[in-house]
């Protein structure tokens, strides 16, 4: 399997193919807008807005697993782009941990595991994915975005097969 195998759905429902993103590096990462690291919301969007015209997309998928999040995705999308300004594409709520986590959040902290293993041990736990779909780094929570920018870089660089 590879990242491009997986389906994920955007805070309206609609559902895609990460295939849609092949050929772009990714940075995936679970959020809360409630949690005290939200302000990395910020960080997130000015690394999306400084590098989305040479590739990089961002994914922020909301889970209330650590019981910060609030109760529709539809109100955690509304919140992250009226108080941090978010552009790029939030998804549904879901879990990212467990029998029920994202089959995506699943494969990422098999191919990047943690402090914990494969667990996600809080909100705002950052994946790099780079051009072919390989998972380059995992960055904890408390990691501010701005200092994945070599890491990003890198992969903006590097060309697909």
């Amino acid at each position: 399997m590879s990242i491009y195998d997986y389906t994920v759905t955007l805070e309206n429902g609609d559902t895609y193919s990460l295939e849609k993103y092949r050929d772009h590096p990714l940075v995936i990462v679970n959020t809360a807008t409630k949690c005290g690291f939200a302000p990395q919301f910020k960080q997130l969007e000015q690394l999306y807005k400084e590098y989305k015209d040479q590739g990089l997309v961002v994914l922020g998928f909301p889970s209330n697993q650590f019981k910060q999040e609030v109760s529709t995705s539809e109100e955690a999308a509304a919140a992250c782009r009226t108080t941090y300004g978010v552009s790029f594409p939030m998804h549904t709520i879901a879990d990212v941990n467990g029998k029920d986590a994202l089959p995506l959040f699943k494969y990422l902290t098999e191919a990047a595991p943690g402090t914990l293993g494969s667990a996600i041990k809080w909100n705002f736990t950052k994946f790099l994915v780079d051009r072919e779909g390989n998972v380059v780094k995992r960055y904890a929570p408390k990691t501010n975005p701005l200092k994945m920018t070599d890491e990003i870089e890198k992969s903006l660089k590097s060309t697909t097969k």
